[in-house]
Formats: C-alpha cells, sequence, structure tokens
C-alpha cells in the first residue's frame, strides 16, 4: 500500500518513511508494521526522476539501522546511478 502511493507521486514522510542521507540523497526508509506477527520491516529506496528503486529490504531487530545494510543500499544506489546513466546515452 505505501509503495503504490510512492509511484503514485505521493510524498511520505513520518512515520511512514524518513530520509536516509547516510545512504545518498533522495534516498528512504519505509516503515513496515506486521501488527499480527509483531514485526517491523523496513524498504530502503531511492526516488529517482522517472523510477523508484528498491535498495534493500529487511527486518528491523535493533534500534538503528545495521552498518552492513547501510553498506549493501550504498552499493546498489551506486550500481543503479551507473546503470541509468549507461541508458541514457
Amino acid at each position: 500500500m505505501l509503495l503504490r502511493r510512492l509511484q503514485r507521486g505521493e510524498s511520505l514522510s513520518l512515520p511512514e518513511s524518513r530520509p536516509m542521507p547516510s545512504i545518498g540523497t533522495r534516498c528512504h526508509e519505509l516503515r513496515i508494521d506486521d501488527t499480527v506477527k509483531k514485526r517491523e520491516f523496513r524498504i530502503i529506496y531511492y526516488l529517482g526522476i522517472s523510477a523508484i528503486a528498491i535498495l534493500e529490504v529487511f527486518t528491523k531487530t535493533t534500534r538503528t539501522t545495521p552498518q552492513s545494510v547501510i553498506d549493501h543500499a550504498k552499493t546498489r544506489l551506486r550500481q543503479y546511478r551507473e546503470r541509468a546513466e549507461g541508458s541514457e546515452a
């Protein structure tokens, strides 16, 4: 439901989404709570001009985002940008 809202061009903010400048500009963390199973999921995404790139999906188990998740998201963002720039040429 939240991803669909993003696709429609809606701007989300807390508590549903928060910026993740530690990963890059236009990067955010989407917060999804599963109240039935009492788990929290996070989707780190990049809000591009013509697309939304999903960089990482994980189950939230600690208060802070693990460094390994941040590093992986940064790598995927770099790869996405390289491919996106290459396809424009």
